[in-house]
């Protein structure tokens, strides 16, 4: 027999398995809806990649080819459900990786 086949047994979760309570559930849902569009993987990947793992909406316009005002919107998602955190400076918003946000879907694929 294969070792790589997976039983139903192996996907199907035990009758005791205690079901995720509904607020997390719908917490992580919220979480995991911000990180599905496109542009905000990518406006994620550049600010992790980014001295000190920050950046200004306005790095952002250039590499994206997107608006001021198109990046703003992805960066006010991602702030609503806490992916990133942000300072302001003087009259900018500086964005950065909330990486305990972050443990909590490299949890889910623990």
């Amino acid at each position: 027999m294969n070792k790589n086949l997976l039983t139903l047994a192996d996907c199907a979760p035990a009758s005791t398995a205690e079901p995720m309570a509904r607020a997390k559930a719908e917490d992580i849902s919220a979480l995991l809806k911000a990180v599905a569009d496109p542009t905000r993987l990518q406006i994620l990947a550049l600010i992790a990649k980014a001295d000190l793992q920050e950046s200004c909406a306005c790095d952002l316009t250039g590499p994206l080819g997107l608006s001021q005002p198109t990046i703003s919107h992805h960066l006010k998602k991602l702030a609503e459900v806490d992916l990133v955190e942000k300072q302001r400076r003087g009259t900018w918003i500086w964005y950065s990786l909330n990486k305990a946000r972050w443990s909590q879907i490299a949890q889910l694929f623990a």
